[in-house]
């Protein structure tokens, strides 16, 4: 498969104000991608594009304030790009949050609101765009599931099941528009040190100090450098690659799941125990 051409045309990329998604976008902008940045953070977005446009005032970089939970506002935002961006060829999907919490802790408003963002948001952005991907002569989306997508642990029920839920879309959509112009990856990150484990959210009947230091434990498991995330993600990209591990645990976990696809959870237990503990009281 030929290499998806990046520069000189335009890549929209979701949760594009901070994390992941402002890592792509720098990365991007520094080699005269235009591009189309959405995110629900007016303030913080405004902020990452200016940063672009000093550097790289030759590319066009439009911004676009939206909740990826309305879908209607997801549709208009999709005229607006497609109106700026005549030459669109990539789809990068970042947006996400994280939820802290156990089963007997989360409300059911609280685990929706997680898969809201996390799945359905994908979604709509990518069924609002995809007409304008397949006008291009090769086009490709990339999202971003997890390695919660490889394997499920205990305390992360919502964020996990909506990370399945984008891997299942994802593949079922590549198979959906196989022999098309479109092409349609998944991404499997481990830890990145993008700080959303400690700005992400925990159900309201978990202790704040038990949650803040869940949260640092499994914070303090990241291991990859946002930068070489980002670059690996956009080699993805290029490459229209249909699945991309990003980090060493990525492709240990990928393989134990492979291995033990019933029992892996007895390797992973011990390790995360700090992390998916939020119920002892904090000292």
């Amino acid at each position: 498969m030929a290499r998806l051409a990046l520069t000189g045309s335009t890549t929209v990329i979701t949760g594009a104000a901070s994390g992941m998604g402002a890592e792509i976008a720098r990365l991007l902008a520094s080699r005269g991608v235009h591009l189309a940045l959405l995110d629900h953070n007016a303030g913080g977005l405004a902020s990452v594009a200016s940063e672009l446009t000093s550097r790289a005032p030759g590319a066009l970089i439009t911004t676009h304030v939206v909740d990826l939970r309305d879908d209607t506002a997801v549709f208009a935002v999709a005229d607006e790009i497609t109106a700026r961006h005549p030459r669109l060829n990539a789809l990068i999907t970042c947006a996400g949050s994280s939820m802290l919490g156990t089963l007997d802790q989360l409300t059911m408003e609280e685990m929706r609101w997680l898969v809201d963002v996390n799945l359905w948001g994908t979604v709509s952005i990518t069924k609002a765009l995809l007409p304008a991907l397949r006008a291009a002569p090769a086009a490709h989306i990339t999202h971003l599931a997890s390695v919660y997508a490889l394997a499920a642990p205990a305390g992360r029920i919502p964020y996990s099941m909506s990370k399945f839920a984008v891997r299942g879309f994802s593949e079922a959509l590549r198979h959906e528009l196989e022999g098309s112009t479109v092409t349609v990856g998944a991404i499997y990150p481990a830890g990145v040190r993008t700080g959303i484990i400690l700005h992400g959210r925990y159900a309201a009947a978990v202790d704040p100090a038990i949650a803040a230091r869940a949260a640092a434990a499994q914070a303090a498991m990241y291991l990859t450098e946002p930068a070489d995330a980002a670059a690996q993600i956009v080699r993805a990209t290029e490459r229209r690659r249909p699945r991309a591990m990003v980090g060493r645990e990525a492709r240990i976990i990928d393989a134990l799941v492979r291995l033990a696809p019933s029992t892996y959870w007895r390797a992973l237990r011990r390790p995360l125990r700090a992390a998916i503990d939020t119920t002892t009281p904090a000292r």
